[in-house]
């Protein structure tokens, strides 16, 4: 079983964030570029990082502790799928925040932000305090 133990650690995070997605409707993953735009920079940079980090020796991992699924340059499967998992859940926390907050970012349709504010659909008569 501690084979998984990092697996079951990402699944933790997302079992302990998933929720805000369905709860407080934060279209995290029904925002598939925003969370490409996101993810791909995150993923490539720090792949990279570790896999020059593995190969000066600076960098190692538990092979008790992750899956066994090792990816070209020693980087574990586990390692990669971290650095998705943390991110979207970053991603989830801030949106959770932004929706109770109705906080504008900026990409919003028009007419979902009245003075700053986010608009929920079911507001009547457009009035957002």
């Amino acid at each position: 079983m501690s084979r998984f133990a990092y697996l079951a650690v990402l699944v933790l995070v997302l079992v302990g964030t998933g929720w805000l997605e369905l709860l407080l409707r934060t279209r995290v993953y029904a925002r598939r570029r925003r969370l490409a735009l996101t993810l791909v920079p995150v993923v490539a940079v720090f792949c990279l990082w570790d896999l020059y980090a593995i190969a000066a020796g600076h960098w190692t991992f538990d092979v008790e502790r992750t899956t066994g699924v090792v990816l070209p340059g020693g980087l574990p499967l586990d390692e990669v799928l971290f650095f998705v998992v943390v991110p979207v859940a970053s991603l989830l926390t801030l949106e959770a925040v932004r929706s109770v907050k109705r906080w504008e970012v900026g990409d919003e349709a028009p007419g979902d932000c009245v003075g700053g504010v986010r608009v929920d659909a079911d507001v009547s008569d457009g009035d957002a305090s």
